[in-house]
């Protein structure tokens, strides 16, 4: 059985970072949840970009940059050792972040999907976000984007509203998840799929 886990970037997976974006780059596809990582694709050195990624959970520092703190997540998976995700968990979201945007960005790597790692990656995220005392996240998706709103509902998503956002043009799906409610009711679903023991 294949199993994964939650690593924070490091300049340990800089190679493995960098390979993971280019490949977004490469298939045209949107990146989501890689924090501040996805500037290395818009000149950013490796170092720079994993420095705000990092400081970006001090909230006085995030709010400088005129964001909403959070972490940034690499899903590993145990088997072979490869980046196949990438999972971002923010707190003290402002009015426009609880309006679109939320409190969980998430992605797969294109040669990675239509295997169910995103369901893995969003019940990983919960567990994070029950960690830093979010009773109640709010995850939003394109209403285009089936993939994403079949995750977020496999997960108990409760859907609030959908309409557009401004910032894209898109119809948006926006979805409310009890976080103590979700891990308890999929736990037997994904719990088997985490590496449970760290070195």
């Amino acid at each position: 059985m294949e199993r994964f886990y939650f690593e924070r970037p490091s300049a340990a997976r800089k190679a493995d970072i960098i390979e993971y974006l280019n490949e977004f780059s490469a298939a045209g596809s949107e990146i989501h949840g890689s924090g501040s990582l996805d500037r290395i694709l818009s000149g950013w050195t490796f170092e720079q970009a994993l420095e705000r990624c990092l400081c970006m959970e001090n909230r006085e520092y995030a709010e400088k940059a005129g964001r909403c703190p959070g972490k940034t997540f690499l899903l590993i998976r145990d088997n072979d050792n490869r980046l196949v995700g990438t999972a971002n968990v923010r707190w003290d979201l402002n009015d426009e972040m609880l309006r679109f945007g939320g409190h969980i960005g998430y992605g797969i790597r294109p040669s990675e999907r239509r295997n169910g790692y995103n369901k893995i990656n969003l019940y990983l995220a919960l567990k994070e976000a029950k960690k830093i005392g979010l009773d109640r996240v709010m995850i939003d998706c394109a209403a285009s984007n089936i993939a994403s709103d079949k995750t977020i509902q496999a997960l108990g998503g409760i859907p609030e509203r959908c309409e557009e956002d401004p910032a894209d043009g898109e119809m948006t799906n926006v979805y409310w998840i009890n976080v103590e409610e979700a891990l308890s009711k999929f736990k037997a679903v994904y719990a088997p799929y985490i590496r449970v023991h760290l070195p």
